[in-house]
């Protein structure tokens, strides 16, 4: 087993992981990063389109307040351009009838929409009372922990429409059914993002922007900038902390440090063997962060065809396997690109059938809003994250009731020589890419605070 050292062990090259890399390289302090892939980016992926052209079939989205990705996007050359369709009309599918509006809601009954927004303004107002750094001391925390969103559904809401709203929220932000999250941990993901109107929006929301290139992108040239400080092939086995250093064991290599940044998921930091044993409350954390479940699946035609019919591309419906539609088309205008996505209960069904089926099912989907000519792309190309090993899931890991108040308060506490990122552990924008660029930026100020 090949033996190394640097001054920081650096454990995942997703975006918390580079942006740490980057900023203690800056300062002078070596680091390291071992990533168990043979790429960068994490969840963030590219798909060739050839012609020097890519799509994304991991996270892809930047918004408003998004400024650390951002900055490094600027800082390696990397551009955004709108989302399409702000001034197009969108598809609602519903009680199996198609319509079109400028509204993307999965109802338009006037009575539904009142109450939605009613709930909407509750749900906001009570998340505004969360500081996200202390979640777990917010003046309800223990009431909000103690149920799920379901749970806060059925007691808020009466009519079936405002319901399907709700559960259509949670599936395409947590990508969870939400029977599964508690109400405290969805409150305090939405602080995070600043508002819930952020996280579900597209123009001035989280969703309006895309990367010139593909979000990959940004990851690779980060990575370029750091060389060959990037060991891949090399997941974490075990982490052995002494008394003057810290010692990780991966497939192949054995590398010392003086600290070490853990930059993956919870579920898979839980999957690593440590000595000594961490805190009874940071490893029971690690065992009760599950990943949610996606398929993201990319239907490829020659041209955007639905452009020229004044749609927008996007889609919402009551009726899956797809639910959510955007036009993913690259800045060039071709080719054609839609975006579909399957998320939680319906992701775990369709990932145990094949490939065939998946196909069939999703071309379905998009052919009810899109028409026929939706069901004939001329490639198909789809990212099941619920069975990539160093993942196990996507978008983010999700907390249950009963978690965030009691083991939240480990999610950034470092144990001894271990200092924990990822953009789990962000107190801006949890769950996105810039929420990964701030965790990584913040675990390397407590480095070079140590060091």
């Amino acid at each position: 087993m090949k033996s190394i050292e640097a001054e920081v062990a650096i454990v995942g090259a997703g975006f918390a992981g580079l942006a740490a890399a980057r900023e203690l390289t800056a300062k002078g302090v070596s680091a390291l990063v071992l990533e168990a892939r043979d790429r960068v980016g994490g969840r963030v992926l590219n798909e060739d389109l050839g012609g020097g052209q890519a799509i994304e079939v991991g996270g892809q989205w930047v918004g408003p307040g998004q400024d650390r990705i951002l900055a490094l996007a600027d800082a390696v050359g990397v551009g955004t351009y709108p989302t399409y369709g702000a001034e197009s009309l969108h598809v609602r599918y519903r009680n199996g009838e198609r319509s079109t509006d400028n509204a993307g809601l999965p109802d338009d009954n006037p009575d539904v929409l009142s109450e939605f927004a009613t709930a909407l303004a509750t749900l906001e107002a009570m998340a505004q009372t969360i500081e996200v750094e202390r979640a777990w001391e917010a003046n309800h925390a223990d009431e909000w922990d103690s149920q799920t969103v379901q749970t806060w559904i059925d007691a808020n809401l009466s009519t079936e429409g405002a319901k399907l709203i709700m559960g259509t929220i949670v599936q395409g932000v947590y990508a969870v059914e939400p029977r599964d999250i508690s109400l405290l941990y969805m409150l305090t993901y939405a602080k995070a993002a600043n508002s819930f109107a952020n996280l579900i929006g597209t123009e001035g929301g989280a969703q309006q922007d895309r990367f010139d290139g593909g979000s990959q992108l940004v990851a690779q040239r980060v990575a370029e900038q750091l060389g060959d400080r990037i060991i891949f092939d090399a997941p974490l086995r075990g982490v052995v902390q002494t008394g003057d250093g810290i010692v990780l064991k991966a497939d192949g290599v054995e590398l010392h440090a003086k600290r070490a940044i853990i930059a993956i998921p919870p579920t898979l930091a839980a999957r690593v063997d440590y000595d000594p044993i961490l805190p009874a409350r940071r490893d029971q954390l690690m065992q009760r962060m599950p990943m949610g479940s996606v398929i993201k699946v990319n239907a490829v035609y020659d041209e955007p065809f639905w452009r020229q019919e004044g749609l927008s591309g996007r889609a919402i419906s009551d009726e899956g396997p797809i639910r959510t539609v955007f036009d993913n088309t690259p800045k060039s205008g071709s080719p054609g690109i839609l975006i579909g996505f399957i998320e939680g209960k319906e992701a775990r069904d369709l990932s145990g059938v094949t490939e065939v089926e998946r196909r069939e099912a999703a071309l379905g989907s998009l052919a009810r809003y899109f028409g026929d000519q939706a069901a004939r792309p001329v490639r198909y190309i789809e990212k099941d994250w619920t069975t990539e090993a160093y993942s196990r899931g996507c978008y983010g890991a999700f907390m249950a009731p009963g978690t965030l108040t009691q083991y939240g308060s480990a999610l950034r506490e470092p144990c001894g020589r271990i200092h924990w990122a990822g953009t789990e552990t962000a107190t801006a924008f949890a769950g996105y890419m810039d929420g990964a660029v701030r965790s990584g930026e913040r675990a390397a100020a407590e480095m070079l605070e140590l060091l």
